[in-house]
């Protein structure tokens, strides 16, 4: 279902410089008329964000009086006909996130605009169950009603949901285009180039990893790399990287809890202020397992990437490693082992990470890892 509308001149969206199939997608779909649901897919941190609201903010500023003050409204959050959607849950988006904020007020009119923009977020975490909810809101959502659904991995996004939207796709980004934008920012062009190259593409991981903390994250992973290299030298090499994810939690759950104190401070006592305070204990918890996941995952990302690299060494082509640097520092003086170990080992790190997202006990997965990265590819104590 498409709704014309009258042509107007291009309009540049922002998050899309980029991505030239997003930008005529998008622009195309100003002037011709906005299609009900589309799937912005692509990596995390190149963009897909910025254009859903630069593209929403398109959207319902057209025919206001004013659509400066809507775009700036859209811009911080306070525009009425505009719902964002984050998934709740640490790992799946829960039918409370879409009944409600989305299949229900969908089917009500705007409060000024002429439209209502829906922009749910990470909808690869969609299960069958809140699918379902989604399904006819996708179909025949009403004529005013837009929907912008936005994944990082295109691939897990339920077949049913996908096929009900229009693709846009954006794009990886070439490590000398993140590299000169870390260098713009301050980054030094040696941290700069390999951040960049480490962050296969994802804007969001190659800041992190051009930080301080990323550079404490990776010291945290390469314990695991040496010391599969180089057995015993090290005992629990994998405990800093937990420790590290942790620690991550405790700061997620404490950025809540601060939230939670600041509106109870003006909160009457009642029977509401019990359930308020529960709802902000189970977003904390939430957000903290959440946090807590994404350091390991990132970290055995990262651990893979090493191996891979440690790969090109040992194939005579350290050209083609991604940060070549930080793979000489990680053979140091050890004799490699064949590159089919290695490639393996970089395997066992991918299947730990996957595995995590199972709620397996994660010390026990990432000492079994460590256990098995030695057998593979350690020299001799």
């Amino acid at each position: 279902m498409t709704e014309q509308t009258e042509q107007r001149p291009g309009v540049a969206l922002a998050g899309t410089a980029d991505h030239a199939n997003a930008r005529v997608t998008l622009t195309s779909a100003l002037r011709t008329g906005a299609s009900h649901a589309y799937l912005f897919h692509g990596p995390a941190g190149v963009g897909k964000r910025e254009a859903a609201r630069s593209f929403a903010a398109e959207l319902l500023a057209e025919g206001a009086p004013d659509p400066d003050n809507v775009r700036h409204r859209v811009a911080v959050g306070t525009h009425p006909d505009l719902t964002w959607v984050h998934p709740t849950g640490a790992h799946v988006m829960r039918t409370g996130d879409v009944d409600q904020p989305v299949v229900a007020a969908s089917t009500r009119t705007p409060f000024e605009a002429s439209k209502r923009v829906f922009v749910l977020e990470r909808v690869d975490t969609m299960n069958d169950e809140v699918a379902n909810r989604m399904l006819k809101t996708l179909e025949e959502p009403p004529a005013f009603v837009h929907l912008i659904l936005i994944s990082d991995s295109l691939g897990q996004v339920i077949d049913t949901v996908v096929s009900r939207c229009q693709l846009v796709r954006f794009d990886p980004l070439p490590a000398a285009r993140l590299a000169e934008v870390l260098e713009r920012e301050g980054v030094v062009p040696e941290r700069a180039g390999a951040s960049a190259a480490l962050a296969l593409g994802n804007g969001e991981r190659a800041r992190l990893l051009a930080s301080d903390t990323g550079a404490e994250l990776l010291a945290d992973v390469d314990l695991i790399i040496e010391a599969a290299l180089r057995p015993g030298s090290r005992a629990e090499p994998w405990r800093a990287l937990l420790e590290r994810a942790v620690a991550r939690q405790g700061a997620a759950e404490s950025e809540v809890g601060d939230a939670r104190d600041e509106r109870l401070r003006s909160e009457p006592k009642g029977r509401g202020r019990g359930a308020l305070e529960k709802q902000f204990d189970d977003a904390a918890k939430r957000a903290g397992r959440r946090a807590r996941t994404e350091v390991l995952d990132l970290g055995l990302t990262l651990a893979a990437l090493g191996f891979r690299d440690l790969v090109c060494l040992a194939e005579g082509v350290p050209e083609a490693a991604l940060d070549g640097e930080r793979a000489r520092r990680l053979a140091g003086d050890t004799a490699l082992p064949d590159a089919r170990r290695l490639r393996r080992a970089a395997e066992r790190c991918e299947d730990v990470r996957t595995s995590l997202q199972l709620n397996v006990s994660e010390d026990l997965a990432l000492e079994a890892l460590g256990f098995r990265l030695a057998a593979l590819v350690g020299a001799p104590a």
